[in-house]
């Protein structure tokens, strides 16, 4: 956590000055009537929100200390249901759906509104946010918290907000995934970077998630730049699979300049040598990015790593991404390419973790192509079954055949509903194809293929 900017607090101290002389909060605390704190919240939300917005955009690591500023009496509670909801999402999980440690910050979210003087409106647009979080939290933990609330009708509202049917592992994921929907399109991740290694080994899943929440979303990350500097240099970390993955994030996905540059490319090849699996923990993480699916491995990300690399130590990693480096530049298509695939990955067992990398890589071009190829080009995946062809028999892996065979299949589907005429030449061509093509790569067998084309006859309404 840092502490907020100067220019971030006069703004959040001019919020305040203006909430305190709002005719609305007058009238409310002379009438004591919800509608006019409703009138207060719509009018001065707005702006608590657009400049929450600029900071986690701008400067995640100073959100904390933004949100502690919130808390104080001089904004009414305004935002707050919203902060605890944040508090929520942040905490890292474990395969239980528990948190993995105590969130203070969720705690102090949750004292700020049960302490505030507008608690009685607050408290009903905080139900769920603290049913989720409770749920998540260990028992004990909950008493604890409840504990330090001296009035005995908040202590009861509390108490009622732990639900049975979050009692499971099943119950709380599927609240989880129901609540979580809610803040898709916020942005309100923050991270600590740990300075020892006890730290490494407590926040790093959380500084990873924290940093993949950014890239997925192409936020800015210019402030992240120097404590992921003072990371990567850290020697203590260096040897570490904690310390791989982070640094592994920062090389694939952040735009440096030259000097910045330099300086990972000196440390990424540091721990290439201090790291003693460092190769194999290396394709473990590689392999899991491309199978999480959240951020996109491609010709950038992999030009990145080939440009810090010693090129000179002849490794596996460096004859990797020389292979990437002619994959992504001359084209998966060109049959210079397919022989060199084809030669790097026979001198790799079939099985190996990089040779399941290198059929991630081609995957990746196929699901592209056909994830983003319009029913208009279909021929376009005429053309690409000759390039199936030629990587299946290179790979020879059942589970590459069925991820190929899975890609195609839904676009063949979309075809079929927009290609509904049978005697139609479109619908013939595909037909075709899909009958002579899919039996040869073993895709479908000739009765698969039969059922898929089969006319359905429609049922008749039965007569009254």
């Amino acid at each position: 956590m840092l502490p907020l900017d100067k220019s971030y607090l006069e703004e959040l101290e001019n919020i305040s000055a203006h909430i305190q002389a709002a005719e609305e909060l007058a009238s409310y605390l002379e009438e004591e009537e919800e509608s006019f704190y409703e009138q207060l919240k719509e009018k001065y939300e707005p702006y608590i929100h657009d400049l929450y917005e600029r900071v986690a955009a701008e400067n995640p690591l100073q959100l904390i200390s933004f949100e502690q500023r919130l808390m104080k009496e001089d904004f009414e509670g305004l935002f707050l249901p919203r902060l605890l909801g944040y508090s929520v999402l942040r905490g890292e999980l474990n395969n239980l759906y528990k948190y993995t440690r105590p969130q203070t910050h969720f705690q102090e979210v949750l004292m700020a509104i049960c302490n505030s003087a507008n608690f009685e409106i607050l408290k009903k647009r905080i139900g769920q946010s603290i049913q989720i979080g409770f749920a998540l939290s260990s028992d004990i933990w909950i008493t604890n918290l409840i504990a330090l609330i001296e009035n005995k009708r908040i202590r009861y509202f509390l108490q009622s907000q732990k639900l049975d049917k979050y009692r499971t592992p099943e119950g709380r994921k599927a609240g989880y995934a129901i609540y979580k929907k809610q803040f898709l399109n916020f942005n309100y991740m923050t991270g600590d970077f740990p300075q020892n290694l006890g730290e490494l080994k407590v926040l790093w899943s959380s500084l990873k998630e924290f940093l993949l929440f950014r890239i997925e979303r192409g936020l800015d990350n210019t402030s992240l730049l120097p404590f992921m500097k003072a990371f990567v240099e850290n020697e203590d970390f260096k040897g570490h699979d904690e310390h791989l993955q982070i640094l592994g994030l920062y090389a694939f996905f952040f735009d440096l300049n030259e000097a910045d540059q330099k300086h990972l490319a000196k440390h990424f090849n540091e721990t290439r040598k201090k790291h003693p699996e460092f190769e194999d923990r290396w394709w473990h993480f590689v392999l899991e990015i491309y199978e999480n699916k959240r951020v996109n491995l491609d010709a950038a990300t992999d030009h990145r790593i080939s440009v810090i690399l010693d090129h000179s130590i002849e490794d596996d990693l460096t004859a990797f991404y020389k292979l990437m480096d002619i994959i992504h530049g001359v084209g998966y298509v060109h049959e210079d390419t397919m022989e060199a695939v084809k030669n790097f990955y026979n001198h790799h067992q079939g099985r190996s973790l990089i040779n399941e990398c290198v059929r991630m890589a081609i995957f990746q071009y196929f699901a592209k192509l056909l994830n983003n190829l319009e029913v208009r080009d279909y021929h376009e995946l005429f053309n690409l079954a000759k390039i199936y062809t030629v990587y299946i028999h290179i790979f020879a892996n059942e589970e590459f055949n069925l991820a190929v065979k899975d890609l195609s299949m839904r676009y063949i589907k979309r075809l079929m509903k927009h290609y509904t005429d049978k005697r139609g030449r479109d619908y013939q061509d595909i037909k075709k194809f899909v009958s002579t093509t899919f039996q040869d790569l073993n895709f479908l067998k000739e009765k698969e293929v039969v059922e898929l084309f089969k006319t359905r006859r429609k049922r008749k309404a039965t007569e009254a």
